[in-house]
């Protein structure tokens, strides 16, 4: 079968004929339809304990042997999703809602289940509450918007750098949009501006780094009530760290944690995946696509924007 084949850490895949997979008991064998390029793709052909070669690809869709048309991740190794066929454990596998065609269900998986995971399960999201999404105009920030109000957010702040994404935040259903250009002292007070009152409930961070430090600061001087606030760091986009005062934590009731690998479960992973999958007709949610074919692989792999979803097809 042809594949995007991986020769060793952190070499481009490469377009070529890997063996055929044989399935056993447990396993689903599944011919590819679509499969999506993610950060969580790459980390898997950079990692020094993977006996390579491999094939790339962490999550996809396609038909099983039965003619399902399923989602699938994490395959078999050394088979991935960016291939002909491949081999997947049953229980790493659902079927695909009807009316959800297969470009858009390999986009939306990964970014879609950042936030939904993220929403429901870490920060469990109540209908009427407030969310800040602080990075929302790459595709998971955009996906953490829409899936934020059709969970039942009554009032969506969104952060970014670019000013024509926060634009398209706001018609996807944030009230408000903070320019993160802003000077510090100017970005601090947009900040301290939606803290005041009513406050915020939930913040989902994509960014972490300078922005997160601003936010918390301005949070800590600002925030006028003692509800509850969970703030749930997902990616570190705009730096690594930040410094953390003892004395932010101690003006604030807030629970800071993380949403991914290690703190979300594979079970709960997989359900949040499929939450995406089934509100995208109901949500009419929206993702931004680039398909390519497989076969051209090795050229398009270090293309990505962040702004839209590469997905490689089989035919």
């Amino acid at each position: 079968m042809k594949a995007a084949i991986v020769a060793g850490p952190n070499q481009i895949p490469v377009y070529a004929d890997f063996k055929d997979p044989t399935p056993q008991p447990g396993q689903e064998l599944i011919t590819v339809a679509a499969a999506a390029l993610s950060n969580f793709a790459k980390f898997r052909t950079s990692s020094g304990s993977v006996q390579f070669p491999i094939v790339a690809g962490v999550d996809g869709v396609g038909l099983n042997e039965k003619g399902q048309r399923l989602y699938f991740i994490l395959p078999t190794a050394p088979f991935g999703a960016m291939a002909e066929k491949v081999l997947v454990k049953s229980e790493n596998c659902f079927p695909l809602p009807e009316d959800l065609d297969n470009v858009t269900a390999a986009a939306i998986a990964n970014p879609g289940m950042s936030s939904m995971a993220a929403l429901k399960k870490r920060a469990v999201l109540q209908p009427g509450e407030t969310v800040l999404i602080n990075g929302a105009t790459g595709n998971a920030g955009k996906l953490a918007v829409q899936i934020a109000k059709y969970l039942g957010a009554k009032k969506i702040i969104a952060t970014g750098r670019d000013a024509a994404a926060l634009r398209k935040a706001k018609d996807l259903g944030a009230e408000v949009t903070i320019n993160l250009t802003l000077e510090p002292k100017a970005l601090e007070e947009a900040f301290a501006e939606q803290f005041r009152g009513n406050g915020v409930d939930v913040i989902l961070d994509y960014l972490y780094g300078p922005s997160a430090q601003i936010l918390l600061t301005a949070l800590a001087k600002n925030n006028q009530g003692s509800k509850p606030i969970r703030y749930v760091e997902i990616g570190a986009v705009g730096g690594p760290e930040i410094q953390l005062p003892g004395a932010i934590l101690r003006a604030l009731p807030i629970a800071l944690m993380g949403s991914g690998v290690g703190s979300v479960s594979l079970k709960d992973s997989l359900a949040a995946i499929q939450d995406v999958m089934k509100a995208v007709g109901p949500a009419k949610l929206e993702i931004d696509t680039t398909v390519v074919p497989l076969a051209d692989v090795e050229k398009t792999w270090n293309e990505t924007s962040g702004k839209t979803r590469l997905v490689y097809v089989t035919r």
